[in-house]
């Protein structure tokens, strides 16, 4: 039996599995965070927003796995939304300029120290916003909400921002954007890291991932807060791309000792191109035995009357009130995990 099912199945037995697995202080000062966030975004103009959990539309993403309802009306399959992405989107199409929305969303198989299936986000966008004016309004975020609820963790300012071609010279001294494929997995076997068996000899963007995740994450944002910025285009996800000076996708990730807290992207707007990479992401799932889902959605469609210039942001909110609070566990501030819901 591995750590991790006898934990879980010493929770499930446990006498007491009905009491929160956080403390009444640590709910308090969820509380005040969320109250501290939408007073931030209300104070700024933007308009609180109540998107469907459930929808028929779902993101496609090779490595997300979303819970499935079947046949939940007219016979078709719905999914838990993985993020607001698709409704608040399909919002801005209808005229709505600054939104934010904060809610719960759901990830298969997602477990651990800093991960439940059910999670609380907030994501919000602005048009005319690029990735960078979002990088500010992050940071601003974090300072508002650290004022408002006296949080025993501060975070100094300004916050470092930090390409990946920089942040993979420092920390592995190879450039991401001119290392071939036999360069990354040597630089990994130098390290003594073993790749997972998923991972063919041909995946570039896996190395990448694979080498970012072991040597890199765990040392950005470790004296300030670090954005880690300008991805190589073939991981732009749902961001636009450019070509100057690498191709590179215009999205942002912040670490904050070694934690991913939010992402972020300056939105891509061409539905063809969407359809593209839904597509690939498709084409990867089935070659990993995963369920295909729908490549269509009311967001192409939307898209295709066009999605105004815009910025938008996903932060794991559990993940900032553990930062702010010094809490070491998602278990410490959500009243009640997987196991005892």
């Amino acid at each position: 039996m591995s750590r991790a099912a006898g934990i879980a199945i010493e929770r499930s037995l446990s006498p007491v599995n009905y009491l929160p697995t956080a403390s009444v202080e640590a709910l308090r000062f969820r509380a005040k965070c969320m109250t501290a966030v939408r007073r931030f975004f209300d104070e700024w103009g933007y308009v609180e927003v109540d998107t469907p959990v459930l929808s028929q539309d779902i993101v496609i993403d090779a490595f997300l796995e979303p819970f499935i309802v079947p046949q939940t009306f007219g016979g078709k399959d719905y999914y838990l939304q993985t993020s607001p992405e698709f409704g608040m989107k399909r919002l801005l199409c209808g005229g709505l300029g600054a939104i934010y929305q904060l809610g719960h969303v759901f990830r298969r198989g997602e477990r651990g120290e800093n991960h439940n299936p059910e999670f609380t986000m907030v994501e919000w966008y602005r048009t005319q916003d690029d990735h960078f004016a979002q990088m500010q309004v992050v940071e601003d975020l974090l300072h508002v909400v650290t004022q408002l609820t006296a949080a025993p963790i501060s975070f100094p300012r300004p916050y470092r921002r930090t390409t990946y071609q920089e942040a993979f010279q420092r920390h592995l001294g190879i450039d991401p954007f001119a290392a071939n494929i036999n360069d990354l997995q040597q630089a990994a076997r130098e390290r003594g890291i073993v790749p997972p068996p998923s991972l063919s000899e041909e995946d570039r963007d896996g190395w990448l991932n694979l080498l970012l995740a072991i040597c890199v994450e765990s040392k950005l944002g470790i004296e300030r807060p670090e954005f880690l910025y300008d991805y190589p285009a073939s991981q732009s996800a749902m961001a636009k791309t450019r070509t100057t000076p690498h191709h590179v996708a215009e999205r942002f990730e912040l670490y904050c000792n070694g934690i991913e807290l939010c992402n972020g992207y300056h939105e891509l707007l061409d539905p063809a191109e969407l359809r593209r990479r839904n597509a690939a992401q498709q084409a990867i799932r089935l070659q990993e035995g995963s369920p295909p889902l729908p490549l269509e959605s009311r967001l192409l469609e939307a898209m295709e009357k066009g999605l105004p210039p815009s910025a938008g942001v996903a932060l794991g909110f559990d993940r900032l009130v553990m930062l702010l609070g010094g809490y070491s566990r998602i278990d410490d501030v959500i009243p009640f995990p997987i196991e005892r819901a």
